[in-house]
């Protein structure tokens, strides 16, 4: 199984039940995705799975990282490698909500307002620095992320299928920061957390820079487009198929409720965070050839998908003890179903 925090990857051994011609042929399609990343992102593989992942689950990813470790980049290469239209906002302090959904403009031929849409009307918005701006227009997002849809002067329009979103964050201990609102968290299937990467991976970042590697022109790297919208929603429907007995369906309720029990977790994982790991898990088991979610699927997923729906306690903060260190411990913990 990959690791979503480091990138390691171990094939699964005997998946349960043969999988369909179809589903094999779109599985071997993301691969080929992957591949078409790669050719523009180095060292970050465990993020590339976690994005496919969203985009097969429908979820929304949380990109954190220190800046220039290539979250814009592999949003982009993503996109350009599924034939997917996308639009990036570089969220600063004086972003409006207006800016984000669009607005009524006057048209001086008609004599009347139209609507003109915002950047949010894409397939992959990429929300740049989402936490530089304050929480009124994070707060834009919520509608968008939810419902699909945008709500201006009392009408309601549709937003593009499929509708993700890619948000990048700076460490929250960067200057000129907020905290995102714990309903807008919330709305976020999976945070992810892009490292620095390893020696090697750097020296073949500056390898490829010397060799004329241009971040801004993904053609002239050689992404190429493997997948289009239609397969991709095919890709969606055999990932929402795939089977969870009520043994797994228990599991994942007993490790939710061991975060609001734990002494160090001052707000567990709600109702909404065990319908996303289910997702998660439907959606990596799938990829990985199963027809039905295992123990180990939903241990893969766990920290991903619930690493930034817990509130630590104060004094567990002060004692240096992390999110992530607290989901491993409960999954040591709790019983797993044979």
């Amino acid at each position: 199984m990959t690791d979503l925090t480091t990138g390691s990857h171990r094939a699964d051994a005997n998946p349960a039940g043969a999988p369909a011609a179809g589903s094999a042929d779109l599985r071997h399609a993301l691969a080929r995705v992957r591949a078409e990343v790669g050719k523009a992102v180095v060292g970050q593989d465990g993020a590339v799975t976690g994005l496919m992942i969203a985009l097969l689950a429908r979820g929304h990813v949380l990109l954190e990282g220190v800046p220039g470790v290539a979250k814009t980049l592999l949003v982009r290469s993503l996109s350009e490698a599924l034939s997917l239209s996308t639009t990036r906002i570089q969220f600063t302090p004086d972003l409006m909500p207006g800016d984000v959904t669009g607005s009524l403009v006057y048209d001086a031929q008609t004599g009347g307002f139209v609507f003109r849409e915002g950047p949010v009307f894409t397939n992959i918005l990429l929300a740049d620095e989402i936490n530089r701006t304050p929480p009124k227009t994070q707060s834009a997002l919520l509608e968008a992320m939810e419902e699909r849809q945008v709500s201006v002067d009392g009408v309601s329009r549709r937003l593009p299928d499929p509708f993700i979103v890619a948000a990048t964050q700076n460490p929250i201990e960067y200057e000129g920061t907020y905290t995102l609102p714990e309903a807008q968290l919330d709305r976020f299937l999976l945070k992810l957390t892009l490292d620095v990467p390893e020696r090697e991976a750097e020296v073949e970042v500056l390898r490829r820079h010397a060799a004329g590697f241009n971040p801004r022109d993904l053609a002239g790297a050689g992404v190429t487009p493997v997948l289009d919208a239609r397969q991709l929603n095919d890709a969606r429907a055999a990932a929402a198929a795939v089977g969870a007995n009520p043994d797994v369906l228990a599991y994942i309720v007993d490790l939710a409720r061991a975060t609001r029990r734990s002494p160090s977790v001052r707000l567990g994982v709600s109702p909404r965070g065990t319908t996303a790991l289910l997702a998660a898990a439907k959606a990596w088991a799938w990829l990985s050839g199963y027809d039905s979610i295992t123990p180990d699927h939903v241990q893969a997923m766990l920290v991903p998908v619930w690493r930034h729906r817990i509130q630590l306690r104060p004094e567990a903060e002060l004692e240096g003890v992390g999110a992530d260190a607290i989901l491993r411990s409960i999954v040591q913990q709790v019983q797993v179903p044979i």
